[in-house]
């Protein structure tokens, strides 16, 4: 929004409390996310308050400017609010504990100065000022009073990134919210004041880095027009804390050096990337690095040329180093080499590499095995490195759960997988692992595969815009919690009314766990269609490598159903700790969550429930739908508490949603009738279709899916 924009809404929203208007929201599109600094509209016209910012900074002008803009949060009496860092002489002399907030942390409280109450927002560094600005924005949002107001927070996570699969084309891999926000034909001349409305939602939540380019890098972000179009980004991002990094192609090299050869080891490949990387620096003083996908899907890397992963990570991290740089380097190999399970490949080739990672590489690790499925077990790497910084990842973006229509609130996902103990040592969590406190990492990091594109709602639908919100808050505290994350959101983004929040959380809590159930029950994964990822296709297995086909990740027969990853199998659990591979091991300590992911079981299996393996199948499935037809229930009774642009939206893709879950359960029933010959349990409806009527249905335009 246009700064004219901001003083229209402010406006709007002053002269409405004067006339006293009453009834729903009015009507929007979902642009504001959750920064509606909005009041109920019969309340009295508020004083701005007097903000004061002392220093001269982009990212104190920007702090000011956006309490400012939530002028009308305030009450009617505000005090004057101070935007000061700790070296301030006033705010020195009050001797706040203000050292172990580290460079981001910050402090919001009433204080006396001068004989004055002042609402003071204090930090080591700007930086924290601003995020200080945002929590006291936040607290107000979501009902809380201004006196006696006590915030203080510091990240647990120093680099908190959401990475873009934006392609130079404007398409985006896996996006599902319209084309890529960067508008690379018009940068760095146009800046669209979008870019600054992007970096200040990530400010509100604590992101405070971006990969602008797709990790299927193209070389050309290397060259110098596009420096110039990345600097122009920084240069808008700067005053909200957000540095910029690109994902790097390791052929570049070859591409647009004319080198013959991308040997990390070539002492002229060294020199280049030290050149390239100067020659960033020189147009982005700020720049944070690299991130790098190598060996992966086709994409080149160090094993090229029979070097390691960490030969390749440290070439560039030596070339970044003098500036301050770092190297995310992914840990997902999806290749060829091997053969026994594709969820071993990650841990057989970085496991021996522990240790052997320059200070400044961080090994950028997905939060599951395979690839990023609406439930996987917590990857084994998590624990397994101890000498080595690993940066968990996470997909924002739906690409297994639905796309943009389908409501999966993905906070439970990412507490699920934070919380899970590795069993290394006592009580360790992946949690303390990513956040470093282990092994006393201090280079620790949270990425998350962004959700955002140009729709107006920049998600493509307003609860995507949760995911986004809720992993920004947990890579800032991963022990926050999936619950109250969501309750923020919802009081911040609809109103901080009970009779709206209780009924959205309601909703939101148990909506990742109906996809579940109606996607990939009981541990099962990688179902999905091929390519484009949209709709089921249990029955694909054609294609020309194994692990392409969805019945490698299943192995039904008539016998029983999932993939045998004990000993007698690929023995994929004895890359976690001893005590939790024992667990895995026996199917009967094994999590029936996960039941199907470890093991190959009979269809006749009894469940804890006391129903037989299928009976639980059939009974998850229509569970999961029974859910998503719930959901549309409880946003139907409130339809007169949101404004109607986005309870239509929202309406409508809870309509798409239940029918495509009803797809999901009919489709992938037919096939597993077809192979376990066995009738549906009493009382289960049968699928409205036969087997070759879902296996007729093609989908080639499906978004997200660059052709």
């Amino acid at each position: 929004m246009t700064q004219f924009g901001r003083w229209i809404g402010k406006f709007a929203l002053l002269f409405g409390a004067v006339i006293g208007l009453t009834g729903p929201a009015q009507a929007e599109d979902g642009y504001d996310l959750w920064l509606r600094y909005h009041t109920p509209a019969a309340t009295p016209v508020r004083n701005v308050p007097a903000v004061e910012a002392r220093g001269d900074t982009p990212t104190l002008r920007v702090a000011a400017e956006e309490l400012r803009h939530g002028a009308v949060l305030f009450g009617t009496s505000p005090p004057p609010i101070l935007l000061a860092t700790a070296s301030d002489r006033d705010v020195a002399a009050l001797r706040l504990p203000l050292a172990a907030l580290g460079d981001e942390g910050y402090r919001v409280g009433q204080v006396t100065i001068g004989g004055r109450r002042t609402l003071l927002v204090t930090a080591n560094t700007d930086r924290g000022v601003l995020y200080g600005s945002f929590a006291l924005l936040r607290h107000l949002q979501t009902g809380g009073s201004i006196d006696r107001i006590a915030l203080t927070s510091s990240p647990r996570v120093k680099l908190r990134v959401l990475n873009h699969w934006d392609n130079l084309d404007g398409v985006v891999e896996r996006g599902y919210a319209g084309a890529s926000l960067w508008d690379w034909w018009t940068l760095p001349d146009f800046r669209d004041p979008r870019y600054t409305d992007y970096a200040r939602a990530n400010a509100s939540i604590g992101i405070n880095g971006t990969v602008l380019n797709n990790v299927n890098a193209k070389a050309d972000s290397l060259t110098a027009p596009y420096i110039a179009k990345a600097a122009a980004l920084a240069d808008v991002f700067r005053p909200y804390g957000i540095k910029v990094y690109l994902s790097a192609r390791f052929s570049a090299p070859i591409e647009i050096g004319g080198l013959k050869t991308a040997d990390p080891l070539d002492p002229q490949v060294a020199a280049w990337w030290k050149a390239k990387t100067d020659e960033i620096y020189r147009s982005i003083p700020d720049f944070g690095g690299f991130l790098v996908k190598a060996n992966s899907e086709g994409q080149p890397g160090p094993r090229d040329y029979h070097r390691s992963h960490a030969d390749g990570a440290n070439m560039l991290a030596a070339a970044v180093a003098p500036h301050g740089g770092i190297v995310m380097w992914r840990a997902f190999v999806y290749a060829e080499t091997d053969p026994d399970d594709r969820a071993k490949q990650a841990y057989t080739e970085f496991k021996p590499l522990d240790g052997t990672f320059a200070k400044n590489v961080i090994v950028q690790v997905k939060n599951g095995a395979i690839d990023f499925q609406p439930r996987e077990p917590f990857h084994p790497l998590f624990g397994a490195m101890p000498r080595t910084p690993l940066m968990i990842e996470f997909q924002i973006t739906k690409e297994y759960l639905g796309f943009a229509t389908h409501l999966a609130y993905l906070g439970p996902m990412f507490a699920e997988t934070l919380a899970s103990e590795t069993m290394r040592t006592p009580g360790e969590t992946v949690a303390d692992v990513v956040d470093g406190s282990v092994e006393g990492h201090t280079l620790t990091g949270m990425a998350g595969v962004a959700n955002i594109g140009r729709d107006r709602d920049w998600a493509g639908s307003t609860f995507n815009q949760a995911n986004w919100y809720a992993f920004g808050r947990m890579a800032w505290d991963p022990t926050l919690g999936a619950a109250p994350v969501a309750r923020e959101w919802a009081a911040m983004t609809f109103a901080p009314s009970a009779k709206i929040v209780d009924p959205v959380v309601a909703m939101m809590m148990g909506s990742r766990e109906a996809v579940v159930d109606y996607m990939t029950p009981l541990g099962l994964s990688h179902v999905m269609a091929t390519g484009h990822h949209y709709g089921p296709a249990p029955w694909v297995a054609d294609l020309k490598r194994p692990e392409w086909n969805p019945v490698y990740y299943h192995r039904a027969d008539k016998a029983g159903i999932g993939f045998d990853r004990t000993k007698t199998g690929s023995n994929a659990v004895a890359q976690y700790a001893p005590a939790l591979a024992r667990t895995l091991a026996d199917p009967a300590t094994t999590p029936e969550r996960d039941l199907l992911w470890f093991h190959h079981v009979s269809w006749d299996r009894r469940m804890a429930s006391g129903r037989t393996l299928w009976a639980e199948m059939v009974h998850d499935y229509d569970s999961g739908v029974g859910y998503v037809a719930d959901m549309r229930r409880r946003w139907d009774a409130l339809k007169p508490q949101v404004d109607a642009e986005r309870w239509a939206k929202t309406a409508t893709y809870l309509a798409v949603q239940e029918r495509e879950a009803r797809w999901w359960r009919d489709a992938s029933l037919a096939y597993w009738m077809s192979v376990n010959g066995r009738p549906l349990p009493a009382g289960a409806a049968a699928p409205a279709h036969d087997l070759a009527w879902y296996k007729a249905q093609h989908f080639p335009y499906a978004p997200g899916n660059p052709q």
